[in-house]
């Protein structure tokens, strides 16, 4: 820390008390000097000597045949007036960033000027400044700190303006020109550390990063904090990615518990207001701050209940980078009163400002090419939609444990993303499933509109294996599942053919029904496929899978007339088990005409709740 003497005389200032100051001298006092509650005895001649005020003040106190003045508003208080006092005695005096702004500012206020005497407080304070603190970083910092105690002086005298310079300035220089000291306890550098592998025994210079600065601004309020990240942002300097970083660094250190996602304890109104100011700092360029942070402070906007401008903003700004976002960083409370664990309404506007933004991209997209042709950002923007379609899989997966989740809010949110392409859909099948699980008491025709949602011809052979005994699906469902497999063991045999199945099988499998078809019989069919698949039907369907994969592995290893002779076994497998089921339903007198089943992304009327049929007069299949 830089500081500076002032005087040679030694210190004679004494203490009577605390309220009493006086200055040790075979000369006895002549005034009395009132600073607030404190009383300093002292000489006229070494005051009046250098302050304009003083003169003032002593010559309105001898017109009242009086040998005391009061001064009530001094800035700095007693402590600055002492430092005054003493260097008018030519007293020793030690300056430092403490105490030399309350200085300024007192020997201002007492017109400690050049006119009065050469060599005046204020003239060899300003040196003082020039020189040493506003060079210093870390003394920049601490006298900007003090000034906020003396406004508005520091401000009328410019110290606060040259303090946020100062501070900017050093912020936006070549980082291969810092040579002072700074704060740094985030991950280091390799050649901080010592361990880069360039080094090769010889000393090189030190890397300095390029965020060396934002440790040490986290010692400011928010109110000066503000004020200096402003500055530096008007230079246009320091990268967006660089301010984020501040941004975030400063929240973790102000916000208690903001870095594992809430905000605990402190006063209310003052983490309201830092929130609000680190939302109105935030650089405006897309991917310049991570989606993690964003939705940090959208957590703390929720749960300060901040103003409503920075939630929109920072639901706009989440919208567009939600592709970087974790199934941790969307797991948001929900708020007090409502009945979900989770904030799924949150989740669901953020998804439905990212299908936003992709639409404002495409319509930007298809104008500019009627003009001139560009280069599409089709892949980057596929790539998004893909991360966030598998976001939301998985988000759907953790919520659906919830046992007071909706099925409306889950069937909502997953068909939010449906228009998004995607090659597997294993992550919907496992929410789906989850869903399933912890809410055994949905309806039917509520279990079929949520396996509408995925399309089984996506699904992985793992998948696909645990679909066909997945007890909590629909029969309909399972029988779509290994419809679909044999096809792909098919197709990996030898020639895209699909196999010859019955037309009331095919009824059953997407596109595979006439839509146009009489619905007069009864609909103990459909309730049938629709239900859930009994155990002696699941054991069937997973011999029937467990064939086709030994079928499909034999055409890999055989000749062309083991592949041709494993193509039809399996096929007629399959057809043998496709017409058992079938049949066991047509004896028992539930089907009388080909009933049609629309594709799993379909919509279909809402049936009325109901128990599941009695499985007694299914046969088991072995």
């Amino acid at each position: 820390m830089k500081f500076m003497k002032l005087g040679s005389k030694p210190d004679a200032f004494q203490t009577d008390g605390d309220k009493i100051r006086y200055v040790a001298t075979e000369l006895a006092t002549d005034i009395a000097v009132n600073v607030g509650d404190v009383k300093f005895y002292l000489h006229k001649f070494p005051l009046l000597s250098k302050s304009a005020r003083l003169q003032k003040l002593v010559a309105l106190s001898n017109e009242e045949n009086s040998d005391e003045i009061h001064i009530l508003d001094i800035p700095g208080g007693a402590a600055a007036f002492e430092i005054c006092a003493k260097f008018c005695y030519g007293m020793i005096v030690t300056l430092n960033a403490y105490n030399v702004i309350a200085a300024r500012c007192a020997a201002e206020y007492l017109e400690m000027y050049e006119t009065i005497e050469k060599g005046n407080l204020i003239y060899k304070i300003e040196v003082f400044l020039n020189s040493s603190i506003f060079r210093s970083w870390k003394d920049s910092i601490i006298v900007l700190q003090t000034t906020k105690s003396l406004l508005p002086w520091s401000e009328e005298l410019k110290v606060v303006s040259h303090c946020l310079d100062s501070i900017a300035t050093k912020c936006c220089i070549d980082t291969s020109k810092v040579e002072w000291s700074y704060t740094y306890n985030r991950k280091k550098l390799p050649s901080e550390n010592g361990d880069d592998s360039h080094w090769n025994g010889v000393r090189t210079q030190k890397v300095v990063p390029k965020d060396w600065w934002v440790e040490d601004l986290c010692e400011l309020q928010v109110d000066l904090y503000k004020r200096v990240i402003s500055t530096i942002k008007t230079r246009g300097r320091i990268s967006g990615d660089v301010l984020g970083e501040a941004l975030k660094a400063y929240a973790s250190r102000r916000l208690p518990g903001f870095s594992k996602g809430m905000v605990q304890g402190g006063d209310i109104a003052k983490n309201r207001l830092l929130v609000d100011t680190i939302v109105q700092l935030l650089p405006s360029g897309k991917g310049e701050v991570s989606c993690n942070f964003f939705l940090k402070l959208l957590k703390a906007v929720i749960l300060l209940d901040c103003g409503e401008m920075g939630r929109i903003e920072l639901m706009k700004r989440i919208g567009q980078q939600l592709d970087e976002a974790t199934v941790a960083d969307l797991l948001v409370r929900a708020p007090a009163g409502e009945t979900t664990i989770y904030d799924v309404d949150m989740v669901q506007s953020l998804v439905e400002e990212f299908v936003t933004q992709v639409q404002d991209v495409h319509t930007d997209l298809h104008m500019e090419n009627e003009y001139h042709e560009i280069r599409s950002p089709k892949f980057v923007s596929d790539a998004s939609k893909l991360m966030v379609a598998k976001l939301v899989d998985g988000y759907l997966a953790e919520v659906s444990r919830d046992p007071n989740l909706p099925i409306s809010k889950f069937i909502r949110l997953a068909e939010s993303v449906s228009s998004f392409s995607r090659p597997s859909h294993d992550g919907l099948y496992r929410a789906i499933d989850m869903y399933l699980k912890e809410h055994p008491g949905i309806s039917k025709s509520e279990r079929k509109k949520i396996c509408r949602l995925m399309d089984c011809r996506k699904l992985s052979p793992d998948a696909c294996l645990h679909a066909v005994q997945n007890e909590r699906l629909p029969l309909r469902v399972v029988v779509q599942v290994l419809f679909f497999e044999q096809m792909r063991a098919s197709a990996a045999s030898a020639g895209d053919s699909t196999p010859d199945l019955p037309s009331s099988i095919r009824a059953l499998l997407p596109g595979g029904g006439s839509h146009g078809s009489s619905r007069s019989t009864t609909t103990n069919a459909e309730d049938d496929w629709d239900a859930i698949p009994t155990i002696d039907e699941i054991r069937a369907l997973k011999g029937e899978l467990a064939a086709l994969k030994l079928g499909n592995s034999d055409v890999t290893k055989n000749n062309a007339e083991k592949v041709s002779g494993n193509k039809m076994k399996g096929m007629l497998i399959s057809k043998k088990i496709f017409s058992k089921l079938w049949s066991n339903k047509d004896r028992n007198g539930e089907i009388s005409s080909s009933e049609t089943s629309e594709s799993p992304g379909s919509s279909n009327a809402e049936e009325t709740k109901s128990s599941t049929p009695s499985r007694s007069l299914r046969h088991s299949i072995s």
